[in-house]
């Protein structure tokens, strides 16, 4: 183009055609970029000496330049996926739906190369390139990891993070040392002399919180903050850390001045969970979520403090949301027509796929093996039925079909070995229900079942944790009924003893078992009756008016009665029993919220250690009787000193506010009236 132009000027030329001389003085100015008027007006608006221009591009043109095109190299939409397997060319078209299947969902795939050897072998990666970088980055973020059979886990990478890796200089520098920061003994509390445990206070409205130890006499205060939390707090399931919840998250704190150990940034946090092996938090805020990034439900790593995965809220009638296994390495989720098992710590499902249980209602897990119990209700002429189920074998352990059911409720013993199933049941007019208690012997053969039928409504049910006893409230008011049953060696449910005309509506078992409190909380004025289930006899009956909550300690030696303000707005506090009903310490704190015990872990002592200390239990038991003699002197020592300090400090008080008065007084003479005496004076 440029050439044809010059041609066409010389071409004129030679026609003829030529300027004049004003013709070619202007050619000249246009030429040279300027014009006489431009000289005239160049100094107008010339800068002013010294100076400076320090308004950018970005504050005068700022909506146009972010138009401006930028340069891509395109990389940014293709991953490369690593472990893929290796195949011979007649299956690679499988392999390719396999691939396109995992990860379609993310986006649409424009591009998929699948490099091969001299063999028509695929080498074990491939290259896909999504229609948008955001697709490849959640691509990324998803499918890192996700687990295609038992050889092949996916590694997920961006296509540019190679270049960069590439580009790494070959010297080598050491790293810095960091220096050693000591960390507080998360279970420092284990390790008080006498043993005493800790628990947590809520008081003032929500606005304190207080950690108490559960000494002798009164508690003792081992730390308390304002503000600590926004709504409650929560000790997790060994007690190493206390979790409080805040607007912005969740805050974990331990060691013996408990310290902020780790953060977890969930704006509108409302509920939390803890694995049972403490290793993973689950929180839920009820914000606005996202189906691309789902916010609502998220795992994280107690330990890192690292995001997990995150879930959709989905039906949140119930909390929590997930069930976790004995051991933390599985967790399950209750769907419509499923149960979704998810193992750790991939976060991915059991096998790719749910457990498909068309109508299935609740299910539960052992709490010591990797075993789930769950029903699902009669439909048509195929009855209801309870499967136990051994994961991830999915192998069906017993199958129990049951006929004319309304409801079930699943109750696992704390050892696993025992499952009670209370069953509400039509009678055959189904105008009326009568109840059943169906109970698995799990660690006998074939797992045998005992019923037992009770006519009256069932409204609590409670194993004796680690033995084979349980209590049952059955009955309505005025006639409401305790009865504790024992399953016996020979294949039968004994009825030990029933308690009638009773005004009580919970059950609470000592941990260490043997030891019984049936309660009429909230709405039954706060009844406590305190049982030894041994030979069944009643210790102790006492009340706690309006009593709301009942606490035992981790040792089974104290429990705790309580009036939340959450509840009642009028004598609100907790009362320290002991585990025979012996009322030890009352105190009465302004709007007190909650009283939670700090958990202890289990034991590190074996089975047979544990049965050599119960046989020497009365060597430890003068022991123990000769120390609490002492510190109950020590204590009644310390209390009569300290009162007496009181009142020797009150007493110079008030010496010293006579003393500053004496000083303004007056002699004053009153005279005030006695008596009158009448003399009669002859004349």
């Amino acid at each position: 183009m440029i050439g044809k132009m010059a041609d066409d000027k010389e071409s004129d030329k030679k026609a003829g055609n030529n300027n004049s001389e004003e013709e070619d003085d202007e050619e000249e100015e246009m030429t040279n970029g300027k014009s006489d008027v431009e000289d005239d007006d160049e100094s107008e608006f010339d800068d002013l000496e010294g100076f400076v221009d320090d308004i950018t591009d970005e504050e005068l043109l700022g909506d146009i330049l972010s138009e401006k095109p930028v340069e891509v190299s395109g990389t940014d939409r293709v991953i490369v996926v690593d472990n893929v397997p290796v195949i011979p060319p007649d299956r690679l078209e499988k392999l390719k739906n396999v691939i396109r299947k995992v990860f379609s969902k993310f986006g649409k795939i424009i591009m998929e190369h699948y490099p091969q050897d001299e063999n028509l072998h695929t080498k074990g990666f491939i290259f896909l390139e999504f229609s948008s970088a955001k697709d490849a980055a959640q691509a990324v973020k998803t499918a890192n990891g996700y687990k295609l059979d038992k050889h092949h886990i996916f590694a997920v990478n961006h296509f540019e993070d190679f270049d960069r890796l590439a580009s790494l200089t070959k010297d080598w520098e050491p790293p810095t040392k960091q220096p050693y920061i000591e960390q507080e003994n998360l279970r420092s509390w284990l390790l008080d002399e006498d043993c005493n445990d800790q628990y947590s206070l809520i008081h003032g409205g929500g606005d304190k919180v207080a950690i108490m130890w559960n000494t002798p006499q009164e508690p003792t205060l081992s730390k308390e903050r304002t503000n600590w939390t926004e709504t409650y707090v929560r000790w997790s399931p060994k007690g190493t850390y206390l979790a409080t919840l805040h607007h912005q998250g969740i805050a974990l704190w331990g060691g013996e001045e408990f310290k902020r150990i780790m953060r977890f940034s969930h704006p509108g946090v409302q509920l939390i969970d803890f694995s049972p092996c403490e290793r993973y938090l689950v929180t839920f805020s009820p914000l606005a979520d996202n189906p691309d990034d789902p916010q609502a439900i998220v795992i994280w790593d107690i330990r890192s403090g690292t995001k997990k995965r995150g879930f959709l809220c989905g039906d949140q009638s119930q909390w929590p949301v997930f069930k976790w296994s004995s051991e933390g390495k599985y967790f399950g989720r209750l769907g419509e027509s499923s149960i979704s098992i998810y193992e750790t710590p991939s976060f991915g499902l059991l096998e790719k796929k749910s457990l498909k249980i068309p109508s299935v209602k609740d299910f539960a897990w052992s709490p010591s093996e990797n075993i789930i119990a769950f029903w699902v209700p009669e439909y048509k002429d195929t009855p209801a039925r309870v499967t136990l189920m051994e994961i991830p074998s999915r192998k069906e352990m017993r199958v129990k079909n049951l006929f004319n059911v309304s409801e079930c409720k699943l109750f696992w013993q704390n050892k696993g070995d025992y499952l009670c199933v209370k069953v509400d049941r039509y009678t055959k007019s189904k105008k009326g229900l009568y109840y059943n208690l169906e109970l698995f012997r799990i660690r006998e053969k074939q797992i045998p079942v005992e019923v037992v039928e009770m006519r009256e409504v069932v409204s609590a049910f409670s194993w004796e944790p680690g033995g084979c006893k349980f209590a049952v409230i059955h009955g309505e008011s005025p006639r409401i009924s305790a009865s504790f049953y024992s399953l016996e060696k020979e294949a039968s449910v004994a009825l030990q003893k029933t308690f009638e005309k009773k005004q009580v509506n919970s059950i609470f078992w000592s941990p260490c078992g043997q030891f019984c409190i049936l309660a009429g909380l909230r709405n039954m004025n706060g009844v406590l009756e305190f049982y030894d289930t041994v030979d069944s006899t009643c210790m102790s009956q006492a009340e706690h008016f309006m009593a709301t909550d009942v606490e035992w300690d981790p040792t089974g030696r104290y429990v705790a009665t309580s009036v939340s303000w959450w509840a009642h707005k009028v004598d609100n506090g907790y009362y320290i029993w002991s585990f025979q009903g012996k009322l030890l310490q009352r105190h009465t704190l302004d709007q007190f919220c909650s009283l939670l015990w700090r958990p202890r872990p289990p034991s590190l002592l074996s089975e047979e250690d544990l049965k050599n200390i119960r046989k020497d239990i009365k060597k430890y038991q003068r022991l123990f009787e000769a120390k609490d003699r002492m510190s109950q002197s020590r204590a009644s020592k310390e209390l009569i000193d300290r009162r007496r300090r009181k009142m020797k400090d009150f007493q110079s008080i008030e010496t010293d506010e006579l003393d500053s008065n004496a000083e303004e007084f007056e002699d004053e003479s009153v005279e005030f009236f006695v008596q009158e005496e009448i003399t009669e004076v002859e004349e």
